[in-house]
């Protein structure tokens, strides 16, 4: 397994991994605990929108870079939430959907460990050039 572990700020501050050893699409990699739980005890739908987000745009970079680290911009996201996230691991996918050299849409779905379909996403990538 090929993963990215506290390469962004947010990935430090949120505590995901990111593997990226799927040419087919990223996986975003998160063991829920109390400080990712809103008040009524379930995953934030902030955060379910940050891993889906960041499974996404790796799946992008994976287009172009095996190490899933050249930069894509989120042009677009639009994310469904379908039921409540429990404490637990939880993974969000991505993959992409169509698009051509600079522009893609990509789709992401964020499961429990237990194979629950939490939230579905999609969204409009466009690859930016590399920070050197």
């Amino acid at each position: 397994m090929t993963v990215i572990t506290g390469e962004t700020g947010t990935q430090r501050l949120i505590g995901y991994v990111l593997d990226v050893s799927d040419r087919d699409g990223a996986a975003c990699i998160l063991d829920l605990d109390d400080r990712h739980l809103n008040r009524q005890g379930i995953l934030h739908g902030g955060l379910s929108a940050t891993l889906l987000d960041s499974a996404m745009g790796a799946t992008g970079s994976l287009t172009v870079d095996a190490g899933g680290r050249h930069p894509f911009t989120t042009l677009a996201l639009t994310v469904n939430f379908l039921v409540p996230g429990h404490a637990g691991r939880v993974t969000a996918r991505g993959r992409v959907a169509g698009g051509g050299r600079t522009t893609l849409f990509i789709d992401g779905d964020l499961r429990h460990e237990d194979g629950t379909l939490i939230a579905t996403a999609t969204g409009v990538f466009r690859k930016t050039k590399a920070v050197p």
